[in-house]
């Protein structure tokens, strides 16, 4: 046997490392979709399902709840309201949405070679939001911790097939809930340069959130950008609540973004057809977004 000292392998593994961040670095920040889409129902399907969500604005309306503002505007706005209820003269929404609502936005990233455009023929891939469980070799299926958040995010960094780093990608339970959302934004910032998503949890976790981009990006920046788009649910059927309302508003104060996105579950929160599901969704989507646009319009 030799008596010459092994030598260590550091060779390969600095290989390695430097493909990993060259293929990270050379990475698209996004998808130009240049097929076309799908056309699963034709042009009449289409505008049937539009005429019936506005119906149901209509003639049923959508409850914003224990949120005064909201109210207040959409009265101003033309809407016909009914203690909690709204309702919405047809064409109402569609038509404050045209009217300042952009088709496709830039989200402003740490790093300017990863911002992404949101809308249009874009497509933007993003890791998985709100997993209540993590699963690992050792111990299977358990409840996330702070440091599986960190983990993920510095995955979701090394991707070159993610785009965006997300939000809340999985729920950190060793965190008290009012205080893990600083956590959470701060791992976001900390270890990845892509694009991220706010807390929604409560409107002052809102504003902590846009608080942490200022520090980040500063205030006169993200006074004409976009570089928080968070996710706000719909508590279908055909309800917003104060949580909700409270986040989206603070997001549109300070020009971020919001997806209004309705929760729901078809035959327990929705009609059973996937007709009257779309229907649904269109309608409590358009009434969310026609919000926001009067709150802060563009």
């Amino acid at each position: 046997m030799s008596s010459r000292p092994r030598r260590r392998r550091t060779a390969g593994r600095e290989a390695k490392r430097a493909a990993r961040q060259q293929a990270s670095s050379a990475a698209a920040a996004y998808i130009d979709r240049e097929i076309p889409y799908f056309e699963v129902l034709n042009e009449e399907a289409l505008e049937l399902i539009e005429r019936n969500a506005e119906t149901v604005l209509e003639e049923i309306g959508i409850e914003f709840n224990e949120f005064p503002r909201a109210l207040a505007l959409f009265k101003d706005a033309g809407a016909d309201v009914d203690g909690e209820r709204v309702r919405f003269p047809r064409g109402l929404c569609r038509s404050i949405i045209q009217a300042s609502a952009p088709s496709e936005y830039i989200q402003h990233a740490r790093n300017p070679k990863r911002n992404v455009i949101i809308g249009g023929d874009r497509t933007v891939l993003v890791p998985a939001y709100g997993s209540p469980f993590v699963r690992d070799l050792d111990a299977g299926r358990r409840y996330a911790t702070i440091e599986d958040f960190r983990n993920f995010v510095k995955l979701t960094y090394m991707s070159p097939g993610l785009h965006h780093s997300g939000g809340t990608i999985c729920e950190p339970v060793d965190v008290p809930v009012n205080k893990r959302h600083f956590d959470m934004v701060y791992s976001h910032i900390k270890y990845s340069d892509k694009p991220f998503m706010g807390s929604v949890t409560a409107p002052e976790r809102a504003q902590d959130t846009v608080d942490m981009a200022k520090i980040v990006f500063g205030e006169d920046f993200l006074e004409e950008n976009t570089v928080i788009t968070s996710l706000i649910n719909a508590n279908s059927p055909m309800t917003f609540d104060a949580t909700m309302l409270g986040a989206a508003t603070v997001y549109a104060e300070n020009n971020q973004a919001t997806m209004i996105s309705p929760f729901l579950l078809a035959g327990a929160m929705s009609p059973v057809t996937v007709a009257g599901t779309a229907t649904q969704i269109l309608a409590e989507a358009l009434a969310g977004i026609a919000y926001v646009q009067l709150v802060r319009p563009g």
